[in-house]
């Protein structure tokens, strides 16, 4: 029996992650999603997760302080005041840094500071909120555990040795991010609280479908570097896939064993792919 709160569980991952924990009916599994009605439809017309009476959607857009401050007094309503988990899943993909480097992406500058600020929004200062806010719920619970959601593009040396140049503005969100888990760690390990930057490999969810043949042909380029990074890597995982193995690190993963701030793959360590 456990109680999770998890943000962006309207698609992808997050979804996945409300699918598996939810087929316990021992555990509370709590959504944040910034639709709570859409949701919540998508919710009731899904054959395995209609009539779970253990999933709660909420609304809440992570860039809204006061949004986040209600959701928790509501999670708190919802519990009793405790969560043992609480995962940081929401994220903004971006098309504009996706195909091409980062100088390209500065000859247009009002974009690049939109999309970066956006990015700096929920990646980092809105997962400080929704984890400064939810502690109080995370210290009385049980297993203690806080994890955010990130990404191999954000390992220095992985950029570095395979001058990976594309998704720029978004790997350096994720960098700041990484450094504010590691903070919250180095304020709350004492307390018993663990707290985790996750990479759940590269997964399936359609960020793409969309693409034009020339931009296709950019992402190309960093499949080669992948490719060169791993040999056996065979392509995207599925969303099923990819939250079983990071629920699988998550559970592994513990204070007493100096796991405390770390930034670790779906694997278990710093392989990306």
């Amino acid at each position: 029996m456990a109680v999770y709160v998890i943000t962006g569980v309207s698609r992808g991952i997050g979804y996945e992650f409300l699918r598996q924990l939810t087929k316990d009916p021992n555990n509370t599994v709590i959504g944040i999603v910034r639709d709570r009605p859409t949701t919540i439809k998508k919710v009731s017309e899904d054959a395995d997760l209609k009539g779970r009476s253990n999933i709660h959607i909420l609304e809440a857009d992570l860039t809204s302080y006061d949004a986040l401050k209600k959701a928790a007094a509501d999670t708190t309503e919802i519990t009793g005041g405790s969560i043992d988990y609480l995962i940081g899943n929401a994220g903004y993909v971006s098309q504009f840094d996706a195909y091409d480097p980062i100088s390209v992406l500065d000859k247009k500058p009002k974009e690049l500071e939109a999309e970066l600020s956006k990015m700096i929004n929920i990646h980092v200062v809105g997962n400080i909120h929704l984890l400064s806010l939810f502690m109080p719920l995370v210290l009385k619970g049980r297993s203690k555990k806080v994890i955010v959601i990130s990404s191999g593009f954000a390992d220095l040396d992985f950029t570095n040795n395979f001058d990976l140049d594309l998704s720029a503005l978004y790997a350096i969100s994720k960098v700041a991010a990484n450094m504010a888990v590691a903070k919250f760690s180095a304020e709350y390990k004492k307390d018993g609280v663990l707290f985790l930057s996750i990479c759940p490999g590269m997964v399936e969810v359609g960020h793409y479908k969309n693409s034009t043949p020339e931009q296709l042909q950019a992402l190309g380029g960093g499949l080669a570097k992948f490719a060169e990074y791993a040999p056996n890597f065979k392509g995207p995982d599925t969303p099923e896939a990819s939250t079983q193995a990071v629920r699988s690190v998550w559970e592994k993963a513990s204070v007493e064993n100096g796991d405390g701030g770390a930034f670790l793959s779906h694997f278990g360590n710093k392989q990306w792919l």
